[in-house]
């Protein structure tokens, strides 16, 4: 199932959980990470294939929009 062109669920991937499309990079781990501390440069440091617009895809999911 496709949330937006970034989001996605997939029951076989992360048990279903909300992931970044084409990663096993769950929304709940991004925003955790966020709410932490963690400043985008370091998430995509850590994470190579997280983009800025990956980040703000996660943060638009909590919100709703």
């Amino acid at each position: 199932m496709t949330i937006t062109d970034r989001i996605e669920i997939n029951p076989k991937v992360m048990m279903g959980k909300p992931v970044i499309r084409g990663t096993r990079l769950t929304v709940e781990l991004i925003l955790r990470k966020l709410s932490e501390g963690a400043t985008e440069t370091e998430l995509m440091e850590a994470y190579h294939r997280l983009t800025r617009e990956d980040i703000q895809a996660a943060r638009d999911q909590i919100q709703g929009t």
